[in-house]
């Protein structure tokens, strides 16, 4: 036997086949008469068969069969199925590829649905006879491979002809995955995909033809042309993306799967609109989560994150492994040791398919009792292709990585999945060929009329641009937005008499503090939260250590009053239920995200751009509401150190679609955190770290404030006016207790100042900048973030470029050295600037 083992060594380092020149684990196949390789099939069964089996029935796994067919194998993990495979007239295997075959039959499939599933055999069967037995079922499939083909095919030719434009990424060859979800996922179904989606849109029930007209910039597109090939969308298909950022879409579809649940508890559902209303979902409702993800792309660790919300929550979720072997276009083995993403979800219960993409029958057959697992209830599952793309990464990659041209042409040839499904259903007599070839003709006029459509329609007009920018102006009073007329009759349902009345005398506290000048900023946060998650209940709320208030009281009594199902405790990674939350934003709910510490977002800076841009992106089909409220900023001699004093207001200011605010007291703080709950946008609020409890006063209760305003806190006497010795200070965070702590000092010197609070970074409100200068002609900026790219940086640029005629002075800075704030006081007073650097400023203009 080991004599055996040894020969066929020999035969493979001989034969100088890269197909075995593998990491190890990655990958165990199996071989068939499909395949063709340089080693000679008798070197492998004379090797097999002198061990006294024939290759395919050869048991030692880890022997000679393992060495052939699974490469160097030293993990414990259970081998995938070979019990079925035919050896009468198998012709034995050996591919010229770095990834061979898997060459599933469905009794492979079979034994893990019993083995990870739990079905019966009878089960599985009305699984296999659903397909195999009607006609109709297999036609849906093949015609549904043949547009995936067909449109991808002409997407290519529209591409090179210059009509789509940018980054494009063709589906050939993965065709079994549109073909199930064709077959298999229904309308409300929430699916989310990357950036290779024209296929899965499509199998969705997106119109090809505006899909084709997304692609060619077409105001007919999906998108209305805001989106492009990586960014398809469809409010009515419940298609939810398309996404950019490799994995990204991972925490969105959790959130998307949240919503599911939280539609279900208060008992509310999309009405014709899209809104939700008051009527409760059926009471057969199946409504799933479906997240599409390259196995290269799962090897991220939004995948375990995912994984442990979804079993957490219990999560009608599907992960849908799309496996062609190829991260981008690098082998996925040459760097990542665990391809068989099925398999993760075991640390977390959640069991896992594996399938032949090869196969577009038994995708349908196994995916659809993957599906129905899920719509039972059970939670979530993960269903992985094995497939092979046709194409590189996108037509502009060159494909020069180790094997890719090679493994490609071997693909076409050997492993289509429409070639196989004519071949085999011809075989068999259940099709004739003139029936398919009547079906392609059907599909490709289909796919004529998409690209004649997309051809024949308009561009979008160049204002649409700015109209997409936010989906409430920012001008607008939120005073005036009606609450949801179910508002009472959800909270009568979810609430009981003891957490309302415990909520209630929660509230009446606050707002008696509030009317003393006695609340503090976080507690005037936790105040507009508590009365705007009453006022609508599609309010929920994300946080870490949220059960117990967090740092500053924000979330406090959220969770023991709306349950969990509103109130998330999370785990300790920002951009996981930023993203989450998202997700809960594009399905009719409000969330609300508190990080504790504003800088931890940099862990979700991904999940923050995308959120700015997705009313654009979608063309405006998708709102995007989404509130962040935090502690940040940089105060002189907090103490902290470089990464909790980071200024990541400015971080965030490039990000489109964003609005961000601050606010310096509990009556900014406590309006503005109502306003942005109601915004149908992403807002992100900035509150001073070192001022969350210190600082006291008065709310104006019950008033929302303005998205888009500054705020006078001192104006310049008219003396100091008329002898050129006012000046306007603007500042925001910190900056507004170090400026008012020196406001004397400055006047007792003969001057004065127009204090002004830059509650609205962005928008900018230039007009009270203007009012102020008009009077003053200096400014000082007492800024809380960097020399380069902070926030100093973007409204001295503003007011040097709209204002320069009412300046008597060059616009002066006072803003954090480039380099990181120490934790030593003594160095750090040469980074953050304060109250003395102010007076100093304006004594020099």
């Amino acid at each position: 036997m080991i004599f055996n083992r040894l020969a066929v060594a020999a035969a493979l380092c001989a034969a100088g086949s890269t197909a075995f020149i593998a990491p190890k684990n990655a990958g165990q196949v199996s071989f068939s008469h499909r395949v063709s390789s340089p080693l000679s099939a008798a070197t492998l069964e004379t090797a097999a068969v002198s061990c006294g089996r024939s290759l395919s029935r050869c048991p030692l796994g880890k022997c000679c069969h393992s060495f052939m067919s699974h490469g160097d194998t030293n993990n414990n993990d259970t081998l995938e199925p070979t019990s079925t495979r035919q050896t009468e007239t198998e012709e034995v295997a050996k591919p010229e590829v770095m990834r061979p075959p898997i060459d599933y039959v469905w009794n492979d499939v079979a034994g893990q649905l019993k083995e990870a599933f739990g079905y019966s055999d009878a089960e599985i069967e009305s699984y296999s006879n659903e397909v195999e037995g009607s006609k109709d079922n297999l036609m849906q499939i093949y015609k549904a491979l043949q547009m995936a083909r067909g449109f991808e095919n002409a997407c290519n030719q529209q591409y090179m002809q210059g009509k789509i434009r940018g980054f494009m990424h063709l589906d050939n060859g993965q065709e079994s995955i549109p073909a199930l979800v064709d077959y298999a996922i229904k309308n409300g179904d929430k699916k989310y995909s990357y950036y290779r989606e024209h296929t899965h849109a499509i199998a969705s029930g997106v119109d090809p033809g505006e899909v084709m007209a997304e692609l060619f910039m077409k105001e007919t597109g999906s998108c209305k042309g805001a989106g492009g090939s990586m960014h398809i969308f469809d409010k009515s298909a419940y298609f939810q993306g398309g996404w950019a950022l490799v994995s990204e879409q991972l925490p969105y579809a959790g959130g998307a799967a949240k919503s599911i649940l939280l539609d279900r508890a208060l008992g509310i559902s999309d009405d014709e609109n899209y809104e939700k209303q008051d009527v409760a979902p059926p009471a057969d409702d199946d409504r799933i989560s479906v997240v599409f993800v390259g196995e290269g792309g799962a090897q991220n660790g939004r995948t375990a994150e995912l994984l442990n919300s979804a079993a957490k929550d219990n999560l009608p979720l599907l992960l849908l492994v799309i496996d062609n072997g190829r991260a981008i276009n690098t082998y996925t083995g040459d760097v990542a040791t665990n391809g068989d993403v099925y398999q993760q979800g075991k640390h977390y219960g959640v069991p896992g398919l594996k399938v032949d993409g090869h196969d577009a029958a038994d995708v349908a057959k196994g995916g659809k009792a993957v599906i129905d697992y899920i719509r039972s209830g059970k939670g979530p599952a993960i269903l992985q292709v094995h497939t092979y793309r046709f194409n590189g990464h996108s037509p502009a990659d060159p494909e020069h990585e180790r094997g890719r041209k090679d493994e490609k042409a071997w693909a076409r040839s050997d492993q289509d999945p429409i070639k196989k499904f004519e071949d085999k259903y011809t075989a068999n007599g259940v099709f004739t060929e003139d029936e398919l070839k009547a079906a392609k003709k059907e599909i490709l006029a289909e796919v004529k009329a998409a690209v004649k459509f997309a051809d024949e329609s308009p561009m979008p007009p160049v204002e649409l641009a700015k109209e997409l920018e936010y989906p409430d102006a920012p001008d607008t009073d939120y005073n005036q937005r009606p609450a949801p007329t179910y508002a009472d009759a959800v909270n009568k349902r979810t609430i009981s008499d003891e957490q309302m009345a415990t909520v209630t005398a929660h509230i009446d506290a606050l707002r008696e503090k509030a009317k003393a000048g006695d609340i503090s900023i976080g507690d005037a946060i936790n105040l507009a939260i508590h009365e705007e998650m009453l006022r609508d209940p599609a309010t929920t709320i994300h946080a870490e250590d949220l059960q117990a208030g967090s740092s500053y009281d924000i979330p406090k009594l959220t969770q023991q009053t709306y349950g969990q199902i509103r109130a998330a405790d999370e785990i300790i990674d920002e951009g996981h239920f930023i993203g989450k939350a998202l997700g809960e934003g594009m399905n009719g709910y409000r969330p609300i995200v508190e990080l504790m510490n504003t800088n931890f977002g940099i862990f979700g800076m991904a999940e923050l751009s995308s959120a700015g841009n997705t009313y654009a992106t979608t063309g405006g089909q998708f709102d995007m509401p989404m509130t962040i409220v935090g502690a940040g900023g940089t105060a002189p001699n907090q103490s902290l150190g470089a990464e909790h004093s980071q200024p990541f207001h400015a971080y965030v200011m490039g990000i489109p679609g964003l609005k961000i605010c601050t606010a310096a007291s509990p009556d900014a703080a406590y309006g503005i955190t109502k306003s942005m709950i109601r915004d149908n946008g992403p807002c992100f609020l900035f509150a001073p770290v070192k001022m969350m409890k210190e600082a006291k006063g008065v709310l104006d209760l019950d008033v929302c404030a303005p998205l888009n305003k500054a705020a006078l806190l001192h104006e310049a006497s008219a003396d100091s006016v008329a002898n050129g010795n006012a000046v306007t200070v603007l500042t925001y965070l910190h900056g507004v207790k170090e400026a008012q702590l020196v406001t004397e000092e400055i006047t007792d010197e003969g001057f004065d100042i127009d204090l002004i609070e830059l509650r609205s970074l962005k928008p900018l409100d230039m007009d009270t900048i203007r009012t102020s200068l008009e009077r003053t002609n200096k400014v000082v900026i007492l800024d809380e973030s960097t020399q380069s790219g902070g926030v100093g940086a973007t409204v001295s640029a503003r007011i040097n470029e709209e204002l320069f005629d009412l300046l008597d002075a060059p616009v002066k800075r006072l803003c954090m050295d480039d380099a990181p704030v120490p934790y030593a006081s003594t160095m750090e007073v040469g980074v953050v600037k304060r109250g003395s650097d102010l007076v100093q400023a304006v004594f020099e203009i």
